[in-house]
């Protein structure tokens, strides 16, 4: 810190606080600035060497200045605008230099034109605009063209944005910052090799701005945010999603797994060289005969009592460990999932610190790394396959905050049960499955952005003798994307709400919060996959071009559906979940709890699947929140019960329990997905009713009824069979689904405008109106 005494004794420091202040109004400086402003500083013959390392101080993003520290420069500025022309207040580098010389600075001509020539270049390198330091120092505002509305607009966008960022707008827009920097320019020259190093370089800036360690504890230089880690990766998500990938790699599964699955001796010696990339890690958990079957892996670590290690091996050609991002070149350290052995009894799953390379890059021995080659996307992240001969590590590698070996050599855990301990472990690492589905919203958000933008712009046919319109008024095209783009804000409320559970988890909590999880990350990523292929289809042969972005967000998002767990696979856990609980719900009651329940279903009948209801087509009734809710909930609780039917007829008739899950495995799906919509709904209905401000509920309403009648209408089937709707209310569900995508389709542009997808970021020159 440069104290009051510094500054008096240094009064050449004072022609930097303007400068200094700007830097920091926004907490902000890009690695790009940070570089240019150095050398610069390095640059000055007329500043000494103490000046210099006190100037350069202040250019470290991960200690920048305290609050009350740039608002002293802030009041130091402002006590001499006062008595200063106005006609000088249009550079900050003129009041830099008249502050300098209020407190004394040496100003003979040829220091003064070499200092002025200085602080211009570092206003530039910090790309402040003249007219802007009012707004930055004088605090004075003046509305910009990009702040001015471009197109009509039911509602305020910023407003809307300011909505979806909720409290973490400040950590979003810092990121937003950093990718823009050029030190962020996609990567063009597309060799494997070369993408890799780009986006490890990409990772190191990102690892420099503290964005890697935010969850991790303050006291080992995190910031012990787990919220903003989640929000920091979603908006990452608008750059290249290799960078994201290998983003969450090192932070969120090596980085999460030392600090979740380990203890504070892991903590103190591993977390401060993971969240600074000092430590590159990998996450090896999946097995080429192993994925989603975790349980049953055949990694071993064996405990050897005499020396008090542990030996990792992989016993078979299908247990080397598949997949593994960061393994193919950059990894140095492996969190391996293997089956601890004492004295030949196998007690589980457990998790080891493994180093796979030295420093220097070398392989180091008994390990043995295969590269996986290129993919169909995502060839930033350099995944291999990793084979283990017997390789010995100390008895501190076992991260033992679960499980443990005792000095005796006898197995020690806090948790009795095998299956408790083992969902237990999992558990703490549920948080990919947050991360998946909140990078593939971003994605889906680009894709839309893209297309409704360039549907908007793109003008084709028209009537007879007149002029051509966009594609986007053409009824089809607003089919195609205004349901998708309802699924998008649906998601984005959901999400946020699934992250607020995890973040505020109880143990009692953590199975329906694993269900929610697997639930989310399945319905999300499946809805980004389909999203982006029609957005390609929506802007023809544009959105099959390079240029345009959808293409590599098609490639890149693919493996979503199958990363931290195959979606089928997934959506069969949530429908267990469920199963769970519906048990436990008749288990519990007693014979008024069944006369309840009974009545309850009944009144459905009278309330639900009356004549009068069945085929009620009143746009009131239509729009309806409580008939869109009741008529999930019933799906939700029909497919529940038949498939429990189902699951209970082939147990009573003795068949194997695993025989009778995978007889009803259709039925077991339909359950997840009824579930999961119903979540989706119910989350964006209750963000409709606690939103204030009157013209966001009005389209945010719009919406929600769009998302709700979308999905009654691709499930007409089935509410036909079971009565619940006869076939004049389905027609009328899409009339009016058609009505929505038109009201829908006048706000498009503003609504994807409100997502605030910088340009760069965006990248797709028909994103921004180039249709050459």
């Amino acid at each position: 810190m440069i104290s009051e005494q510094t500054l008096q004794t240094r009064p050449n420091l004072y022609m930097f606080l303007p400068v200094l202040h700007v830097a920091w109004s926004d907490a902000i400086l890009t690695p790009t600035e940070i570089e240019r402003i150095k050398q610069l500083i390095n640059d000055q013959d007329w500043l000494d060497e103490v000046d210099k390392e006190l100037i350069k101080e202040y250019l470290d993003p991960a200690h920048p200045p305290s609050p009350s520290e740039v608002k002293r420069w802030l009041k130091e500025i402002r006590s001499l605008s006062e008595t200063t022309p106005r006609d000088l207040k249009h550079r900050l580098v003129d009041m830099s230099l008249m502050l300098a010389k209020e407190h004394g600075a040496h100003s003979d001509p040829a220091t003064y034109e070499k200092a002025k020539k200085a602080l211009i270049e570092i206003e530039d390198a910090l790309g402040v605009l003249s007219l802007e330091s009012d707004r930055f120092v004088w605090g004075t505002s003046s509305q910009t063209d990009s702040q001015k509305p471009i197109r009509a607009s039911s509602f305020d966008v910023a407003g809307m944005t300011a909505l979806l960022n909720g409290d973490h707008a400040d950590i979003i827009n810092r990121v937003k910052t950093v990718l823009q920097d050029p030190k962020f320019d996609y990567y063009s020259d597309q060799t494997l090799e070369g993408y890799r190093e780009k986006v490890l370089e990409w990772c190191q800036y990102l690892a420099d701005q503290g964005f890697g360690s935010m969850g991790f504890p303050k006291a080992l230089g995190g910031g012990e945010d787990m919220a903003r880690y989640f929000t920091i990766m979603e908006t990452l998500s608008y750059h290249d999603l290799s960078m994201v990938i290998k983003f969450g790699v090192q932070f969120g599964l090596f980085g999460m797994s030392v600090y979740f699955l380990g203890t504070e001796k892991h903590h103190k010696k591993y977390l401060k060289a993971a969240g600074s990339l000092e430590l590159p890690g990998c996450f090896a958990m999946t097995e080429t005969g192993h994925g989603s079957n975790v349980r049953d892996i055949e990694t071993t670590a064996t405990y050897h009592s005499g020396s008090r290690t542990f030996k990792v091996h992989t016993p078979n050609p299908l247990a080397r460990k598949d997949y593994i991002g960061n393994a193919a070149r950059h990894g140095q350290m492996a969190t391996v999932f293997a089956k601890l052995i004492i004295d030949d009894v196998d007690y589980g799953v457990n998790a080891f610190l493994v180093p796979i390379r030295d420093q220097s890059g070398s392989t180091l021995p008994g390990v043995r790394i295969e590269d996986c080659g290129k993919k169909m996307g995502l060839n930033g992240v350099d995944n291999g396959r990793i084979w283990f001969d017997q390789v010995e590590i100390p008895y501190d590698n076992m991260l033992d905050q679960y499980a443990s070996v005792s000095d005796q050599g006898e197995f020690e855990s806090p948790i009795a049960s095998d299956s408790r301990r083992f969902f237990t472990m999992l558990g703490t690492l549920v948080g990919g499955r947050i991360g998946i589905p909140r990078s593939g919203l971003s994605a889906t958000k680009s894709g839309l952005a893209i297309a409704i933008k360039y549907g908007h712009e793109r003008r084709q046919f028209g009537p007879e003798n007149g002029e051509e319109i966009p594609i986007l008024n053409y009824r089809t095209h607003q089919r195609r994307l205004m349901p998708l783009l309802a699924n998008a804000y649906a998601l984005h409320f959901t999400l946020q709400y699934l992250t607020d559970r995890f973040l505020h988890r109880s143990e009692e909590d953590m199975r329906e919060i694993e269900a929610l999880a697997a639930g989310l990350k399945s319905w999300a990523t499946w809805n980004t996959t389909h999203t982006l292929q029609i957005c390609r289809e929506a802007c023809g042969g544009k959105g099959f071009l390079h240029e345009n972005r959808i293409g590599a967000l098609k490639n890149d998002t693919e493996i979503y559906t199958t990363f931290e767990g195959d979606n089928t696979v997934l959506m069969q856990l949530v429908a267990k979940s469920r199963l769970t609980e519906f048990k436990q719900e008749f288990h519990d009651m007693n014979f008024f709890g069944m006369v309840n329940y009974i009545a309850n279903q009944a009144k459905t009948v009278i309330t639900e699947m009356n004549p009068i209801a069945v085929r009620n087509t009143d746009e009131s009734h239509l729009t309806d929140p409580d008939f869109h809710l009741s008529a999930f909930e019933y799906r939700e609780r029909s497919i529940l019960t038949s498939a429990a039917k189902r699951l209970k007829h082939y147990l009573d008739s003795g068949m194997d329990s695993f025989e009778a899950f995978n007889q009803c495995q259709y039925h077991l799906f339909n359950v997840g997905m009824a579930h999961t919509e119903r979540i989706v709904l119910e989350q964006f209905q209750k963000q409709v009713a606690q939103t204030e401000d009157p013209a966001l509920q009005t389209v945010l309403k719009r919406l929600c009824d769009l998302f709700a009648l979308s999905q009654l209408e691709q499930h007409k089937g089935w509410y036909l069979e079971q009565d619940y709707m006869a076939g004049g209310k389905t027609k009328a569900i899409r009339r009016m689904v058609n009505d929505l995508c038109l009201k829908v389709r006048m706000d498009a542009v503003p609504l994807v405008d409100a997502f605030d997808i910088p340009e760069k970021l965006l990248s797709a020159p028909i994103a921004a109106g180039i249709m050459d």
